[in-house]
Order: C-alpha cells, then structure tokens, then sequence
C-alpha cells in the first residue's frame, strides 16, 4: 500500500530522482477516466435504428441491382459517419487542451525548494503545503508549519461542518482548505487514495442514461421507422397479392424506406453541438458530453453559489493611502514582509509585483521570518513576527482587512 512508504524529509522533501523513482512505480495522482477506443467510436456510426435503416435500404438496393442507388447510400452513410467522427474528435481534443491547462497545481517540497508542480506529478513521501482555498491534491498526514488546518470534507464524508485537523491527523484528497495553513506529507495518490476509492465504488453501480435530447432524437427516429416498416409491410403484401414482380416491390420498398428516413439527421444534430462544444471550449468551459449541451440551453433557472462580482481575473494595486511620515514603498515592503512568497496567491502576487519593479525585493531578505499566521475568514488579516538581522531586535507585521487592522492600532 502507499500508506506504508512516506518517508521524506520534511526540510528538503524528496529528490527529483526519487521523486521520478516513486512516480514509475505508482504512477500518476489522478484517476484514470476510461477513454473509448477509436474503433469502437466509429463502429458505433453504424449501430443503432437509423444506420440500420441506412444499411437496410443499401441491401434492398444491392438486392435490386441498382448500384447507382447503393452507391449514394453508402456514400451518404460513410459521409455522415465521417463527419460525426470527425467533429466529436474536434471536440474531444477541445475538451483533453482545455483540461490540461486548467489542471490544478500543488506547492511541494523538491530539493529543498518549493515549487508549483501538477497535482498529478505528486507521489507518496512528497511534502506539500496546504494554505486556505487549496483544494487538497492527495491524501496526507499533516506535519506541522501551523497551529491547525480547517478542513471541509463534506464531498467526501457527508459532514456538514468544515473539521478541525491538527498534526499528525490525516486529510483527504479533494477536501477544501477553510482556515489555516500547514505542511503535510502525501501518503496515498490516485485510486489509493480515499476519494479514489469512493470513485471506483460509484463507477461499478453507475448506468449510463440517454439524456432528453437524445431520447427525443430516439423517439422520433423510431417512429418513423416504425411508420416505414409497417408501410412497406401493406405495399409488399398489396403486392404479392396482385402479383407485382418482386423486383419492382424491392424497388419500391426502396424509394420509401430512403425517402422515410431521416439520413443526415445524426450528422446534423451532431456537427451542431460540436460547434457548441468548440464555443464553450474558447471560453474555457469544459463539455464533456456533447448532449449536455443542449440540457443546459433547456435550462429555465441556474442556480449558483457564486458571489462577487464578475472582473478580469487579475489583480492590482490602487493608489496606497499613507501618512505624510510614511512612503508608499515602506507600505508595500511590509505588506510583503506579512505574505508568503511560495504560496503565489493571488491577492500577495501584486504586492511582491511592486516591489520587486521599485528595487525593493532584496530588503526582503534583511528579515528572518520566526512566526506566520496565515490569513482566515474569522480573524481576517496574517501576521509574520521576524527578526531583523542587523541588530536582532523583533518585528511583527500585520496586513488585512482595514476594519481589523484599524481595531488593533486602537488596541495599541
């Protein structure tokens, strides 16, 4: 089991030879999805009521010797098969591109740095550092780097309030970081690990169901061959009743079943939604199943739990506000000092923009960080206690919401 083999140490992490070494042997952090072959995707062109209809009329026509109209209908049933294919594998690469670029990250320790890898690169016995809004990457032990770590686990274990974890207790793959900030060693990845398992368990009871549109398509593809069928059935009998050669019934036969179904149908309805599927994919929306396309346009409400406002996915800094005593750069340097440069969040990645860009970023390293406490909704600010190294004396900064740092300046 991955469980038994975590051992790393907690101040370099794993090597990148052993890391490579451990990722050989249990491969990579994700769950494997069961792609469909590109056979079986094309075979299925030809399964189903309408292609047999298709593939009927070409026997009929094969039948009556009329290879002129075997020739078209093979043609239009190798065409329409082609272009199903061929927009569906469209979509598909839309679909592997975008997933790879929005693939989740994870800060580990390798070689003694920390570094942003895929979260599907980890490997038991890496150390991570989990921070507040982490989506955690693999099943870990924390070790320590903080007082504790909230943690909401209702995805996974149905418990409606996030839990308090502290060192040496176990978190859970795709459980969500609420408060704190502390380092962990990974001990279980991919289909080891709790969440993989819960996976496997769901995959075995799953059935897959045709969607609305697909059983309207369906719907309306079977009756009208069931109207095609039950027609040809009163003509051939019509027929043979008065003596009709068989060969002009086949032929007849022929012309009603190519003129009752509807050919291009499939094709159509498919090139439609792959051009959809592709619109979606531009603005980064992953459609996984081309058919939920139209669910989602049948939509009367959406329902979301988003709030904020809608903005450029980009942060900046606004005009500081300081004291006539004070400099904006000595503002900027000690919001740096209260920030954590490996985490990259977001909100801190402008601060360390600006003082890098006003030739600050070198002070930085005049501080030896002793204490940090991470940022949480409740307390709402983070605060670093570090000794200055020129003459040893202790600093404690703090940066957050105004309210609350307004409150402590009261306080003092």
């Amino acid at each position: 089991m991955q469980e038994h083999d975590v051992q790393a140490d907690e101040t370099k992490g794993l090597s990148s030879i052993e890391a490579a070494e451990r990722l050989k042997r249990y491969g990579y952090n994700e769950i494997s999805e069961k792609e469909e072959s590109k056979w079986h995707r094309m075979f299925r062109r030809f399964w189903g009521p309408i292609p047999w209809m298709i593939e009927a009329a070409a026997l009929l026509s094969a039948a009556a010797q009329r290879w002129d109209d075997f020739t078209i209908i093979m043609i239009l049933l190798l065409v329409n098969s082609g272009v199903d294919y061929y927009q569906e594998s469209k979509a598909l690469n839309a679909i592997r591109v975008l997933k790879q670029r929005l693939a989740r990250k994870a800060l580990a320790l390798r070689d003694g740095k920390w570094v942003q890898l895929p979260s599907r690169e980890l490997v038991p016995g890496d150390v991570i550092k989990l921070t507040i809004g982490n989506i955690i990457p693999a099943d870990a032990r924390l070790t320590g780097g903080g007082e504790f770590l909230s943690v909401d686990q209702a995805a996974l274990t149905g418990e409606s309030l996030p839990v308090q974890r502290e060192a040496g207790e176990e978190v859970y793959a795709n459980a969500v970081v609420k408060q704190g900030e502390m380092t962990a060693v990974v001990t279980a990845t991919g289909k080891a690990t709790y969440f993989g398992k819960t996976v496997a368990l769901v995959a075995k009871a799953q059935r897959e169901e045709h969607s609305h549109f697909q059983k309207m398509v369906l719907n309306v593809g079977n009756f009208l061959i069931a109207l095609t069928v039950v027609m040809i059935m009163v003509i051939v009998t019509v027929g043979l009743y008065r003596h009709e050669p068989t060969l002009e019934l086949l032929v007849f036969a022929l012309v009603l079943m190519i003129s009752a179904i509807p050919v291009a149908m499939p094709a159509v309805l498919t090139v439609t939604m792959a051009v959809g599927a592709s619109a979606l994919a531009k603005k980064e929306a992953i459609v996984s199943r081309l058919a939920a396309i139209e669910e989602l346009a049948g939509m009367d409400v959406l329902c979301s739990d988003k709030t904020g406002t809608l903005t450029q996915n980009k942060m900046d800094i606004s005009e500081p506000y300081v004291d006539d005593a004070e400099s904006a750069d000595a503002l900027l340097l000690y919001a740096a000092l209260a920030c954590q440069e490996e985490n990259e969040d977001p909100i801190e990645a402008p601060i360390f923009a600006y003082v890098k860009a006003q030739g600050l970023y070198e002070k930085l390293s005049g501080y030896t960080l002793e204490k940090f406490l991470p940022f949480d909704p409740v307390g709402k600010r983070t605060e670093a206690v570090l000794t200055v190294k020129t003459d040893k004396s202790e600093l404690t900064v703090t940066k957050g919401a105004p309210q609350v740092v307004i409150e402590l300046c009261d306080e003092g």
